[in-house]
């Protein structure tokens, strides 16, 4: 019985470690092309090129909601101070990801990741 469960872990254990290795080789491959999804309108590139990266769309459609929440934050750019410091902020929330990207981490942005879950392509 022993034996019967230790082949049964181990047998789950070389399922998730083969999960595990293709998932970091797709973050290796594609974690300079995912970075990219911060910067501006470049998201594109990984929603229309890299569609079978896990990795890349998921930074792509974060870049995506931050894209579409920078649009819109650009109206207040007209406000001197309160426009600014919100922009000051979305820049710096674009280059933690597009640093976090590069070291190769999943990183949720808060809010902004649970409206880009909603996305399907």
């Amino acid at each position: 019985m022993a034996d019967t469960n230790k082949a049964k872990s181990s047998t789950k254990e070389a399922k998730n470690s083969g999960a595990e290795s293709s998932n970091d080789t797709d973050v290796e491959e594609n974690k300079t092309i995912a970075a990219l999804s911060y910067v501006w309108i470049l998201f594109l590139v990984q929603i229309l090129g890299k569609r079978k990266s896990k990795f890349a769309q998921f930074h792509a459609k974060q870049g995506f909601i931050l894209f579409v929440i920078e649009l819109i934050a650009s109206l207040f750019m007209w406000f001197p101070i309160f426009g600014q410091l919100l922009m000051l902020a979305l820049l710096i929330v674009a280059v933690m990801g597009f640093v976090k990207t590069l070291n190769g981490e999943w990183w949720e942005i808060p809010y902004i990741h649970e409206w880009s879950k909603k996305i399907k392509l």
